[in-house]
């Protein structure tokens, strides 16, 4: 039989997250509260699904425009800048694995935070980059120790979530462009700002496509409710962006993604009322997490982590209790971090019942 490459075969054939499904599988029942994978359980706008109806009608049987164009264009609007400084893809998870496969060489050291999002570091070990991390410090991304390592290891890329995933809190954008400052010219920084639209506008640094080594990333996923869809992008200078052309999958966003995500950039009102319901859930969570003797943690996203006070193990056994009372939620697994919990934004319902087995879960896992 043929064989993988060295490299592909001394990695574990796993994924960076465990799906929902098959827990349910496992379990043989489903989850009656999805709290675990940070979607919009509030839905997507009236107007993309008028136009993926539409798009299913008239175009799917055709390929999708492999430039993007309308999305693209719709963007650029939306931020400034020109569509040329924009990139589109299937998801913030497709863009990082294109960016770790452009700005690194085998060996190279990429830096990031130890337990930050699990799926850039599957891309870095899938490229057989060398994976440089540093501890979170007081439940935030340490910048001052990222900016160090990044120098110490001339680093190619670092990678930093703001608002951050998994413990929801944030920096604000002056603190980021300092950050920026302090890396190297040669050292990409990923700026993953997948709930920047939940955050305070104070968290997001003036859009500025100038800087030659800052690439940020959003996504339809979190609060444009489009996360089976996959469409996310990444905006930074026009030289960088093209760099993407040459080896991206050009018709790897659909035609109904398109055309979805088109209409909810477009749906301000949807965005704003999301906005409101997820803040309104955030409360709902930290609240249930009090009465229980949890620590809520501040948060800027579409999620609360909750401080179980213990451990890593303890913080697990709660998240096993839960899970079998039919509630899927996901934790940290950094250490330091791990301590944690962390609960998606729900429906009121999927709360209600949060609510009822927690005590019962925090029971079960002494």
């Amino acid at each position: 039989m043929p064989k993988a490459n060295p490299l592909v075969a001394s990695l574990p054939a796993t994924t960076p997250f465990v799906g929902p499904e098959r827990l349910e599988r496992e379990n043989g029942r489903p989850f009656r509260a999805r709290l675990g994978a940070n979607e919009c359980n509030f839905g997507c706008s009236p107007g993309a699904i008028a136009a993926m109806d539409k798009a299913a009608r008239d175009e799917v049987w055709k390929y999708c425009d492999p430039e993007i164009h309308e999305l693209r264009a719709a963007l650029a609007r939306h931020l400034g800048v020109s569509a040329d400084e924009i990139v589109v893809g299937a998801g913030i998870d497709n863009l990082l694995g294109l960016t770790v496969r452009i700005f690194s060489d085998s060996g190279g050291a990429i830096v990031t935070s130890a337990g930050a999002y699990p799926t850039f570091n599957y891309h870095v070990a899938g490229y057989g980059r060398r994976l440089v991390t540093v501890p979170y410090c007081d439940d935030k991304e340490d910048l001052d120790a990222l900016a160090s390592a990044a120098n110490r290891e001339n680093a190619k890329i670092v990678y930093l979530s703001n608002p951050d995933n998994p413990m929801g809190t944030w920096w604000s954008g002056a603190a980021i462009e300092a950050f920026m400052d302090a890396l190297p010219a040669e050292t990409l920084l990923i700026l993953d700002e997948a709930y920047g639209e939940l955050a305070p506008e104070s968290a997001l640094p003036a859009i500025d496509t100038g800087r030659g080594n800052v690439l940020r990333m959003r996504t339809f996923s979190k609060a444009y409710g489009l996360a089976g869809l996959r469409v996310g992008y990444l905006f930074g200078p026009a030289e960088l962006c093209a760099e993407y052309h040459k080896v991206r999958d050009h018709f790897g966003v659909n035609t109904m993604a398109q055309h979805a995500a088109i209409a909810a950039l477009a749906d301000r009102q949807w965005l704003a009322q999301v906005t409101m319901q997820v803040e309104a859930a955030r409360k709902h969570i930290a609240a249930i997490g009090t009465a229980n003797g949890l620590h809520p943690l501040p948060s800027a996203t579409n999620f609360v982590t909750l401080d179980c006070g213990r451990d890593g193990e303890h913080a697990t056994r709660i998240l096993n209790e839960l899970n079998a009372r039919g509630v899927f939620i996901r934790k940290p697994g950094g250490p330091g971090i791990d301590r944690c919990i962390r609960v998606s934004c729900g429906l009121p319902h999927e709360l209600d019942h949060f609510e009822a087995m927690l005590p019962e879960a925090l029971k079960a896992a002494g």
